[in-house]
């Protein structure tokens, strides 16, 4: 089934989505804006085959939904083009390489502990043993041709992994004032452990016990994004349970602004679910991202200065998915010492977009590029960014076209502010 006919209406095709579209911006062809794919949309809908000008078209679209905040009609296009991509998946009889990739990444590494532990401690090992700086001061990235192109946005990986952490409690420093259930993610366990322990410490700061529910697992979000929908649905129900099976929660917090943006939908996910419809719309309006929650509560002021002027880049499924672009900036003004400057086009996407960078690795380069002139014209030190792909996309920017500047999340800019109080002997939870 691909997009509903009631969506595919409600674009008027003014036009004012044009600018808001990355892909547009860098070629100018109407079928890569989102009014042109939402016409070739219709005609599928009418009965127009599949073709792969179509799947191109598609398969090009960073799903970054600045079109939605755009739009004056409220056209769902985030949901438009996972149902077309969905469709496409439903039709497409992909090569057996291609066919046994998909299987492997989406059926089994984002599932499975045990492999994204060994691939990460392979990650660790190619950048420990000093192979990473050798290849890339050799040049050799420009002899392995896409593969180079792809080794510039690959994860690094900082054992120990978050993995085991997954089943605890940390308590509230002081007195308890909420209680929080933390979704670690997948991918993040591995490539993003001390942001995740950062994320906790921070919690515990401003008076939650954090409990990390035992049975989550991968959110679905590049399932979703991808087309695999009934996959992302399973690991909707295993999410659900691990978290609503057990003792209430004042919220579910995310640090991932792309899974929280799909966690935030399960709602609408498992809608026509008869058993799980009920139990997804109330852990949808529980869940919260951890920008979002942090900046709703009194927020602990017991920091220490960080000198440095920052820059804040929105990911787009906070900014465009959540709609949260205050937040962020709120817990960053609180930071003594911090000097903010605004970044043109903040909102635009830096071509992170899930596995997008992967995939369509010539046009991501190609928007980070842009995004990095915007970013090197605020003078900041640092980025800042809510969301573990963007910074992933960012760093290899500053690595490629930067001038030595940090890239942190909103969270591990907080913790240092408060880390730094007792001093950087804390032990990590």
């Amino acid at each position: 089934m691909g997009p509903r006919q009631f969506d595919l209406d409600r674009c008027v095709h003014c036009g004012l989505c044009l600018n808001a579209c990355p892909t547009y911006r860098e070629l100018g062809l109407e079928m890569d804006s989102p009014r042109g794919r939402i016409y070739q949309m219709v005609q599928v809908a009418e009965g127009a085959p599949i073709t792969p000008s179509y799947i191109r078209h598609i398969d090009l679209c960073l799903a970054c939904r600045g079109c939605e905040s755009a739009c004056p009609s409220g056209v769902p296009y985030g949901r438009m083009v996972e149902d077309a991509r969905a469709e496409i998946e439903a039709h497409a009889q992909p090569g057996w390489l291609a066919k046994l990739w998909r299987r492997f990444v989406f059926g089994h590494l984002l599932e499975s502990r045990t492999t994204m532990t060994a691939v990460g401690t392979l990650l660790y090992l190619y950048e420990a043993s000093g192979v990473k700086t050798l290849v890339r001061a050799m040049g050799f990235l420009k002899l392995l041709g896409r593969l180079g192109e792809l080794e510039q946005i690959a994860p690094s990986a900082d054992p120990p992994f978050f993995f085991s952490q997954i089943g605890r409690t940390f308590p509230a420093e002081g007195r308890r004032q909420y209680r929080v259930a933390f979704l670690a993610g997948c991918i993040a366990n591995v490539s993003f452990a001390r942001l995740n322990e950062a994320t906790v410490r921070v919690l515990q700061k401003n008076g939650c016990e954090v409990a990390i529910p035992g049975g989550q697992g991968c959110c679905g979000a590049l399932h979703v994004h991808s087309g695999l929908r009934e996959d992302a649905r399973r690991l909707a129900r295993r999410n659900i349970d691990a978290v609503l099976s057990g003792d209430a929660f004042d919220a579910i917090v995310s640090n991932a602004a792309g899974c929280g943006s799909t966690l935030k939908e399960y709602g609408e996910l498992l809608e026509d679910d008869p058993e799980y419809a009920a139990k997804a719309r109330k852990f949808s309006s529980l869940m919260r991202d951890v920008t979002e929650f942090l900046a709703a509560i009194e927020l602990n002021p017991d920091m220490v200065p960080v000198n440095a002027t920052v820059t804040y880049q929105d990911s787009c499924h906070l900014a465009h998915g959540q709609r949260i672009r205050t937040a962020p900036r709120k817990l960053l003004a609180a930071v003594p010492g911090l000097t903010f400057r605004a970044m043109p086009s903040s909102d635009v996407c830096c071509g992170s977009a899930g596995i997008y960078n992967v995939v369509q690795n010539a046009m991501a380069m190609q928007i980070l590029a842009h995004k990095m002139e915007s970013v090197n014209s605020t003078g900041a030190g640092i980025i800042a960014t809510a969301n573990p792909g963007c910074l992933l996309q960012l760093q290899a920017g500053v690595r490629l076209h930067g001038s030595g500047q940090r890239v942190m999340h909103v969270v591990e800019i907080l913790d240092e502010a408060y880390r730094s109080r007792k001093g950087r002997g804390v032990s990590a939870p």
